[in-house]
């Protein structure tokens, strides 16, 4: 009988511990994954902002690189005109 009892107190016990990690990991551990994911969504969003930003850059590195030769290609024709 009291070997019983301390097996069902050890359960008990158990039990209690198995339900405290369960609270622990719904109330914590899965929220802060939670958190830990938004701040990655956040820095992707970010990122794809920074990209875009450089190819806008690039593409007006490019427009400027034309109308530079554009403005050259003038400044001959004139020459030769005047």
């Amino acid at each position: 009988m009291d070997e019983a009892k301390l097996i069902l107190d050890e359960i008990q016990g158990i039990k209690r511990e198995i339900r405290e990690i369960q609270l622990t990991l719904e109330n914590e551990t899965n929220r802060n994954i939670r958190i830990i994911a938004e701040g990655h969504l956040d820095l992707s969003r970010k990122l794809d902002e920074a990209l875009k930003v450089d190819q806008e850059k690039e593409m007006l590195m490019i427009r400027i690189n034309q109308l530079e030769s554009e403005v050259r290609r003038l400044k001959e024709r004139i020459e030769q005109i005047a």
